[in-house]
C-alpha cells in the first residue's frame, strides 16, 4: 500500500521555501506525487518508512519534521466521514492534524479553546494520529489549529484542510 508524507512547517512565511513539485521530480522513481505547497505527498512505490524518510531529509535544504502514514489509514478516515454535521455551518473549517505519534490514551472530547462560547479550535475526534478539529475565525485573534493540538498533547503535528485529506484519498485510489 502506499504511503503519505506530511511535512511540518515548510512554505510558510519566509521559512523553509522549496518547490515540492521538484522534490517530487527527484523522488520520481519512487512514484511519488505531490499535492500543493504545503508539503504533502503520495508515494506509490515500494519502500518502507525509514528509507523513505531518509530520502526525502536527504534532499531537503533544511531540516524538517516529516509525518509518515499509511495510505489504507487515510482512505480508513475518509471513508468513515468524520465530519458529518459541520457542512452546514459555513464559518466552520474542518482541519486534520497528523501527530507524530499516537496518542498514550484517548483525549475526552470535545475540547474546545478557549473555552466558552468564544472558542476557536474544537477538538472533535481521534482516529490512531489523526486530530480532527472544527476551527473558526472569532473577533480578530486567529488561533491556529496545530498550535493548539501540539499544546494540548504535547506531540508534533501538522494540520492539514480537510479537503486536501479528501484530495490525498482520491489519488490513493487505484
Amino acid at each position: 500500500m502506499a504511503l503519505v508524507v506530511f511535512m511540518r512547517g515548510v512554505n510558510v512565511g519566509s521559512a523553509k521555501r522549496f518547490q515540492p513539485s521538484l522534490l517530487a521530480r527527484d523522488l520520481e522513481h519512487l512514484g511519488v506525487s505531490n499535492l500543493g505547497a504545503a508539503g504533502t505527498f503520495v508515494v506509490r512505490g515500494a519502500i518502507g518508512q525509514a528509507a523513505l524518510r531518509a530520502e526525502f531529509l536527504r534532499r531537503l535544504p533544511f531540516a524538517c519534521d516529516l509525518m509518515v502514514c499509511e495510505g489504507r489509514d487515510l482512505l480508513k478516515l475518509g471513508a468513515a466521514e468524520p465530519f458529518p454535521d459541520s457542512s452546514e455551518n459555513p464559518d466552520l473549517r474542518r482541519f486534520v492534524s497528523i501527530l507524530a505519534r499516537r496518542l498514550p490514551k484517548p483525549p475526552v472530547l470535545p475540547w474546545s479553546y478557549p473555552a466558552g462560547e468564544q472558542w476557536q479550535v474544537s477538538l472533535v475526534g481521534v482516529s490512531g494520529r489523526f486530530v480532527l478539529c472544527h476551527w473558526r475565525r472569532f473577533g480578530t485573534s486567529g488561533l491556529e489549529p496545530n498550535t493548539i493540538i501540539e499544546k494540548r498533547f504535547g506531540v508534533r503535528a501538522t494540520t492539514r484542510n480537510w479537503n486536501t485529506i479528501l484530495r490525498v484519498c482520491q489519488l490513493l485510489q487505484p
